[in-house]
């Protein structure tokens, strides 16, 4: 578990997601760093908001069509809104929901996140998620690993080089039995094949890597996908995130964002 003190004149991942989202835990260099990506790059906010949104509807998934019960979160970032806990226990107060992340001002507001339903349980690990070993003992001691599993990684992966964070998902998913499910969201260039960001896109992506204390790489769509592989994914597939399973109500208004989200089952 880490004690590395929080740092509160560099910008933070969790913190400026948390600024995007409405959510109060963050810094003036957070907001400050923020705004200035969000003056390049309007969509980002959009973007915060539908990473929540799919979030919400992969666990409301896994419960009603798969009748999982447990949620590993890793990379969980600052509580807001919609909490994996909030929505699993929502739907089915019996749900085991482990929290993993090793972000210290996180790690401050972790008994926010404890706050689940009685009936249930919720856990909060404090490792650094490439200490999939630690991690894994961790969540033990809450989740059954013998019974579906709904792994999600949301906006965590593009903090690492692309062959290093498949190893770390392959290295989650092989730890998973079968029937359990794997849900990510983050950053891809757009749906073609080997395209570029837009201009404002690279300015924003360039802010934030001379800015934040973590470094953010967008993927191709192959690279995206490749997390993936050897399972079967859940319709529509791999998609912008707002074309991930939406409301008949929304149908009309959606629109393509360089944000992509994909479900699949491991066999």
């Amino acid at each position: 578990m880490t004690d590395t003190p929080i740092d509160t004149t560099v910008a933070h991942t969790a913190r400026v997601w948390n600024y995007w989202l409405g959510g109060k835990d963050n810094y003036p260099i957070d907001r400050e760093i923020g705004d200035r990506v969000k003056e390049l790059f309007p969509e980002i906010t959009e973007i915060a908001v539908g990473d929540r949104l799919f979030l919400r509807r992969a666990v409301t998934y896994a419960i009603q069509e798969e009748g999982i019960r447990q949620f590993l979160d890793v990379g969980t970032g600052l509580p807001t809104a919609n909490n994996t806990h909030e929505v699993a226990q929502a739907l089915a107060p019996e749900s085991h929901v482990v929290y993993v992340d090793n972000d210290p001002l996180v790690l401050t507001h972790a008994r926010a996140l404890l706050v689940g339903h009685e009936e249930g349980r919720t856990q909060f690990v404090g490792e650094d998620l490439r200490d999939t070993e630690a991690v894994l003992k961790a969540a033990r001691e809450t989740l059954d690993f013998d019974k579906p599993i709904l792994l999600t990684l949301m906006g965590t992966m593009g903090h690492f080089e692309p062959e290093a964070a498949i190893e770390l998902v392959k290295t989650y998913v092989d730890a998973l039995p079968a029937g359990s499910l794997l849900a990510v969201c983050d950053g891809v260039y757009s749906g073609e094949e080997g395209d570029a960001p837009d201009e404002n896109a690279r300015a924003g992506m360039s802010l934030w890597q001379e800015h934040v204390a973590q470094p953010y790489i967008m993927r191709t769509l192959p690279e995206f996908s490749a997390y993936f592989d050897g399972l079967d994914l859940v319709d529509p597939g791999v998609v912008s995130v707002f074309r991930w399973r939406p409301e008949p109500s929304e149908l009309g208004s959606i629109r393509d964002l360089p944000q992509y989200a994909g479900l699949a089952k491991k066999p």
